[in-house]
């Protein structure tokens, strides 16, 4: 086949004038339905932020606590639905990462504990910090480039920080013992342990998702955006599915629900709630239980029942 190059005198050629023509024209429309498309988005942002500064729903101090435990709640439901399903559908189960799924009991105690620990910890202090200091309403939503940049760096900056406290907390016995253990009770977590600990825990927890948002200047819209994502990684993580269509089959570096299993197996590993970076950069990273059965001590193979082999 020829190829149709406008090249030397036969640029000026009508046919050649035709053909640049047509990708000037083509080009001009990709830009503008582009732009349609990103129009339309900020559009529907704006209509979102609008009903938000109307209805005044950030100024209320109860917002923070209650937002967080509903989202969660709700979060959880589908994984409530898949462990019913387990003992009837084949395919749930082969998604199962560990046998057996956790009991309805397991999961109203597992609710009471939660909602034990909002009421007593999270609200007060929550609600105090947002008496103290209401979010600024801007009069404008942000673009949508503006909200996936803020979100994105926000993620990234509370995954940080949760590593670093997360590993303080393991190393530091009497800070384990009185904080982080309760988190700990649960060898095999199900979605709704994300939030299974003490009251002191889940408001360091959410104190630090409030001060990444703060740190990045993030747009209020932004901030709830990254505290609904925040939460569904968190349910995800403990959910004890490997599902085909989690974010850890589709994006590198991302550790998911088998990464953290592994964590609450062997108490020790996998610190970073979300991503794999800091847990390699420092070496606390585990790829799968045979690994951490290599580097595990004798003493604590003992205290997990692991054999020698």
């Amino acid at each position: 086949m020829e190829a149709n190059l406008c090249l030397g005198p036969r640029f000026f050629s009508p046919d050649c004038l035709m053909s640049v023509g047509d990708v000037v024209r083509e080009q001009t429309k990709v830009s503008t339905v582009m732009n349609a498309s990103s129009d339309h988005g900020e559009f529907f942002l704006q209509q979102i932020w609008d009903y938000m500064r109307a209805t005044n729903v950030l100024q209320s101090p109860v917002l923070p606590a209650s937002f967080a435990f509903l989202t969660h709640v709700l979060l959880c439901l589908p994984y409530l639905l898949l462990d019913m399903l387990v003992g009837f559908s084949p395919q749930v189960q082969q998604w199962r990462i560990s046998a057996p799924p956790p009991t309805l009991q397991q999961w109203f105690f597992c609710f009471g504990r939660v909602l034990r620990a909002y009421l007593t910890a999270v609200l007060p202090v929550t609600a105090l910090l947002q008496v103290l200091g209401s979010p600024v309403m801007p009069e404008h939503a942000p673009s949508c480039w503006q909200l996936v940049v803020e979100v994105s760096v926000c993620l990234l900056l509370f995954d940080a920080f949760f590593f670093a406290w997360h590993l303080f907390m393991h190393k530091t016995p009497w800070l384990y013992r009185s904080i982080h253990q309760a988190h700990h009770q649960q060898r095999q977590p199900f979605a709704l342990t994300a939030q299974d600990a003490a009251g002191a825990e889940l408001l360091s927890l959410l104190l630090l998702a409030m001060a990444s948002a703060r740190l990045v200047g993030c747009h209020p819209l932004s901030e709830t955006v990254f505290h609904l994502i925040n939460t569904w990684l968190a349910v995800e993580d403990h959910c004890g599915y490997n599902l085909p269509w989690a974010l850890h089959r589709l994006l590198p570096l991302m550790g998911g629900a088998p990464y953290h299993q592994d964590h609450h197996i062997f108490f020790r590993g996998n610190y970073a709630p979300y991503f794999s970076h800091w847990d390699r950069l420092f070496g606390t990273y585990y790829s799968s239980v045979k690994e951490h059965y290599e580097r595990c001590p004798s003493a604590e193979k003992r205290r997990l029942n692991i054999k020698d082999e």
